[in-house]
């Protein structure tokens, strides 16, 4: 291919770090070179806007929509993302059908004096800008205040260690690709806290017409994960979620068998919704759609303005 593949990516860190993994898996399955893949950075309206909750200032796509104008203009052949921080429903001309092997999903808790989210002292203060992950929080320590965080995460650490907040929790995925590991005082079971659909998978996306491009990324494409992604997802896509939706989806896969469990909060906060399936393998989509719609008919609407 005479052609260099142009990957791109949010100018992040940690997203920089995706895209050299996703440029590593490609040089190792196929022929190209080194020199046959750039990667290029591209900054986002979820990276310039710091200081509100996404749901009020665009939701999720504003972390992927400049890149994917990138990827409908031509101007990138792949674009790669954090899965979780993806709209549920794809953009026209585009498909997002390859992930790489799914990094730990689970969620942590990082304070200044290594104390567990338990031994907090009371009305503690913890950073977060998810909903989901307030009422979670919540669900364990009533008392708790949660303050809106934004930034990288080397941003929010910082916060924390200025003294503006008394905890923060992060996705395990980045902190480990960061080496902040030695930071973390507590790591939760997805038991206890239900990460985001999709949290840990690195989504690559092209367009739909792109044979060239989809051949490649088809030698890249981690089986599991491609499984687990699409089950989770599917959840979002019945439900309509968006940055308000506070839900959590979680999968396993067992030999043969795939267990994808779901929580959904009413706007406020007040009610959860829980739902759990476990079916053959192949019928993860199944799986996800059946969630999806339980939860909708268990909520009656309740998470949605």
């Amino acid at each position: 291919m005479s052609k260099i593949i142009i990957i791109g990516s949010r100018a992040s860190k940690l997203a920089l770090l995706y895209a050299q993994k996703t440029k590593d898996k490609i040089i190792e399955n196929t022929n190209l070179a080194n020199e046959d893949i750039l990667i290029k950075s591209i900054t986002t309206k979820g990276d310039q806007v710091q200081d509100t909750r996404l749901s009020e200032v665009g939701g999720k796509g504003l972390f992927s929509s400049n890149i994917e104008k990138e990827l409908q203009d031509n101007n990138i052949d792949i674009a790669v993302h954090a899965l979780k921080d993806m709209p549920a429903i794809e953009s026209k001309g585009l498909r997002t059908d390859t992930f790489l092997e799914r990094n730990d999903p689970r969620e942590i808790l990082i304070t200044n004096n290594k104390k567990k989210l338990k031994e907090l002292n009371l009305k503690s203060i913890i950073g977060t800008s998810s909903y989901r992950r307030e009422f979670q929080i919540k669900k364990i320590r009533p008392d708790i205040k949660c303050k809106l965080i934004r930034g990288n995460v080397d941003t929010r650490i910082k916060k924390l260690k200025e003294g503006i907040y008394d905890a923060i929790i992060l996705s395990y995925a980045g902190i480990k690709y960061l080496n902040f590991e030695n930071e973390i005082s507590e790591i939760f079971s997805s038991d206890v806290i239900i990460p985001s659909a999709g949290q840990g998978i690195i989504a690559l996306q092209c367009r739909e017409q792109d044979n060239k491009i989809i051949s490649i990324l088809k030698k890249i494409n981690h089986k599991e994960t491609y499984k687990r992604a699409h089950a989770e997802r599917n959840i979002l896509k019945i439900l309509e979620g968006d940055c308000e939706t506070a839900i959590g989806a979680h999968s396993k896969i067992d030999g043969d068998q795939i267990t994808v469990e779901a929580e959904l909060f009413s706007l406020d906060g007040s009610q959860r919704f829980y739902e759990s399936k476990t079916g053959d393998i192949n019928e993860y989509k199944k799986l996800g759609t059946e969630i999806g719609i339980a939860l909708k008919e268990k909520s009656k609407n309740s998470y949605k303005r």
